[in-house]
């Protein structure tokens, strides 16, 4: 936790390096396993992890 918040690390494909996200939506997905849907906040693009508690 970085100041009160949680802080979750994903992958942005398109910078191809791991960025701290503090924005992030949790949902569940077909299959039911959980995952994580977040922006990346240097390019913007749209980052995905699945297994994200």
């Amino acid at each position: 936790m970085k100041g009160g918040e949680f802080v979750m690390t994903m992958y942005c494909v398109k910078c191809r390096a791991k960025r701290d996200v503090t924005k992030f939506e949790t949902l569940t997905m077909k299959n039911g396993k959980p995952a994580a849907r977040a922006i990346c906040p240097v390019c913007g693009t749209k980052m995905f992890k699945i297994g994200a508690a």
